[in-house]
């Protein structure tokens, strides 16, 4: 088969189910993550598997980027899928009591971060038949909600920069898909929360969230289509979720 995908933000969630699933199926593996410790114990689960290349790597930091890429090893080499999953949320804050450091967090881990690596890889992924670059945006990029501010802004970001990811490399084999899920639980949560896990519990009891090895069955699927079509877009929310009516807030 010799494929190989390349997942950041490996080490959990979204990335850590994808990376168990295409292993399962037979691709090679380019792991990435800012935490050393995780990746190589999953490099140890998965390594019976198929091949598997971690880096110790933090997105926001383009020489970290392009050095890694530089030194993918040749075996490696034939990338097929580009999994953007490193990204974040902090805090649920109105934006008038939100920190500036972690609006400035995650626009450099959900943007330039997100820029920083496709602009590296890109030339590993031209003029491939069924080349697929798969982008993690959010529900949040489409609807607003209070305590969104700058994490739905930079998703916002992502779905607008896969759309015309799309029109460049229309004709070079490259397909580019916004992936906007909704309600999901994993770490990502947590972190948002600041690790309150009370927080958490609350949020998700009863609500049966979307799990991280749904989103990752959507991603292979996606990575499987045949090579003529491109799935633009795709908004996922569990059933347990919809819209609501504007806020309308009367004043006296």
């Amino acid at each position: 088969m010799n494929k190989s995908v390349l997942i950041t933000g490996a080490t959990s969630g979204f990335g850590l189910s994808s990376a168990r699933l295409f292993a399962k199926q037979g691709w090679n593996l380019l792991l990435t993550g800012r935490r050393h410790e995780r990746l190589s114990a999953l490099a140890d689960e998965l390594a019976g598997s198929t091949k598997v290349h971690i880096a110790t790597l933090d997105v926001r930091d383009n020489q970290q980027v392009v050095d890694f890429v530089k030194t993918i090893p040749e075996a490696f080499k034939n990338i097929q899928c580009l999994i953007n999953n490193a990204g974040l949320a902090l805090g649920t804050d109105p934006s008038d009591q939100a920190k500036l450091s972690d609006w400035h967090t995650m626009i450099e881990t959900n943007v330039t971060g997100l820029v920083n690596v496709t602009h590296a890889v890109l030339p590993l992924l031209l003029n491939k038949s069924g080349a697929s670059i798969i982008n993690l945006a959010s529900i949040a990029a489409n609807w607003a909600y209070p305590g969104s501010h700058v994490y739905g802004a930079s998703k916002a970001f992502v779905a607008q920069f896969s759309r015309n990811l799309r029109c460049d490399l229309v004709g070079k084999g490259v397909r580019v898909t916004s992936l906007e899920p909704g309600l999901s639980e994993s770490e990502f949560s947590i972190v948002r929360f600041n690790g309150d896990q009370d927080k958490y519990d609350q949020l998700y009891k009863g609500a049966n969230a979307l799990q991280s090895d749904d989103i990752a069955n959507i991603i292979y699927w996606l990575a499987c289509q045949p090579a003529h079509i491109n799935i633009n877009s795709l908004e996922v929310m569990p059933t347990s979720q919809a819209w609501s009516n504007f806020n309308v807030v009367k004043t006296p």
